[in-house]
């Protein structure tokens, strides 16, 4: 275990877990030095260094295990000279996806968090456990650097109560804590920040984050007014995996006819085998999903339009809450990436004022980090490279001495 002292350093590291591989980014400042990314090859476990300045070089860490990359995370973090006895940890910023009020609110991680956070455990089984493991770790590994624990709600919770609560009894829903959260909020927060810094912030806003996971929102004035995903990140729109929103009846007549016992089976079923992937049944990936539809397949080819449609109804219900749209956008790595999604999403759109430019659709020019799309006539369509650790940077940063 090595122990960091706060000097004048402001060395931040980002750390994202997923399921599959553990990515962290070190940041100087606001300033992108490194990012290292461990993952499974074959039965090792290695980590793949992209330093801003001298490129990409791959170690192998004495780890079997993805969960242990935290341990050897500080060591190398000095063998590379990112930390050194002039050059110290500031802070470690996790972001935190999870149901409940605490959680709608960025946190320094003490004693009181950890009681919180194991409660949110049991709320949401399937998204919270990695997180929390990893701040476990990171306490651990990392004595005495301040960890932020930055909320991918917070952002929404500024909506109306019209949005946050299910239409059943107040009381048990506060007591509870059974709201609706919204989530990607990081990513609506750049959004919002990023285009009210460069004047192209409009009064009425719809934003769609289309990627593994995906979700539109509806933000006026710059502000939250609503968001397709709930108590948990598994309502709203056909994602990669999750299945969106559907019928609690028939949630549960799944459930019976799969024969599962637990709640916790259930609920991996709706978030990893549903969607794009239930759906066609031959991939989670949009790109091998348009491909299948090209060859013929009846399958992808449903998976994709519901895909589209999910989309679409759910941009209406946004237009409803604030009464119209000045503007959309696309964001995501589907939304930035994919020129047939938007052309598709767009197509019912007129109703709302909006056409896309076929050629400018085709080919992105981008100033800074947006490009626009709208044809002539048409009011605003914009693509914008979202960027959800910019976000988490500016928002630690008020807690960094």
């Amino acid at each position: 275990m090595i122990c960091y002292n706060h000097g004048m350093s402001k060395l931040i590291l980002i750390t994202n877990p997923g399921s599959a591989s553990r990515k962290y980014a070190l940041y100087d400042g606001d300033e992108l030095m490194a990012q290292l990314h461990f993952e499974y090859e074959g039965k090792k476990v290695v980590c793949t260094i992209n330093d801003v300045d001298d490129g990409k070089k791959k170690i192998k860490p004495a780890i079997d295990n993805l969960n242990d990359a935290i341990a050897v995370l500080p060591q190398i973090l000095r063998d590379e000279q990112y930390v050194t006895d002039q050059h110290k940890l500031a802070a470690v910023v996790v972001r935190i996806v999870a149901p409940g009020d605490y959680f709608t609110e960025d946190h320094i991680v003490d004693d009181e968090y950890m009681t919180n956070l194991k409660e949110a455990e049991k709320r949401n089984p399937i998204h919270v456990p990695t997180t929390a493991n990893e701040i476990r770790g990171i306490r651990k590994n990392f004595a005495g650097v301040k960890i932020i624990s930055v909320s991918d709600s917070a952002f929404h919770w500024e909506k109306p109560d019209t949005m946050k609560y299910y239409s059943f009894d107040m009381k048990l829903a506060d007591e509870f804590e059974i709201k609706r959260y919204g989530y990607h909020g990081l990513s609506y927060a750049f959004i919002s920040r990023y285009m009210k810094e460069h004047d192209i912030l409009p009064e009425k806003l719809i934003v769609m984050h289309l990627g593994s996971g995906s979700s539109v929102s509806a933000i006026l004035n710059g502000k939250a007014m609503d968001n397709s995903m709930g108590y948990t990140p598994l309502e709203g729109v056909a994602m990669s995996t999750r299945v969106g929103t559907i019928d609690v009846a028939a949630a549960l007549a799944i459930k019976k006819a799969l024969k599962m016992k637990t709640d916790e089976e259930f609920l991996l079923y709706l978030n990893k085998q549903c969607g794009l992937l239930g759906l066609s049944g031959v991939s989670d990936d949009m790109r091998e999903v348009i491909q299948k539809r090209d060859e013929g397949d009846l399958r992808a080819s449903l998976a994709h339009s519901i895909f589209v449609y999910r989309i679409q109804s759910y941009i209406g219900q946004m237009a409803a809450a604030l009464a119209g749209a000045d503007a959309i956008v696309f964001a995501g790595t589907i939304g930035e990436r994919s020129d047939e999604i938007r052309h598709f999403v767009t197509q019912k759109l007129g109703y709302l004022g909006f056409r896309l430019d076929a050629e400018k659709n085709a080919n992105l020019e981008y100033t800074d980090r947006h490009a626009i799309i709208s044809a002539e006539g048409s009011k605003p369509i914009y693509v914008i490279q979202t960027d959800e650790t910019d976000e988490m940077i500016h928002r630690a940063q008020k807690f960094i001495d």
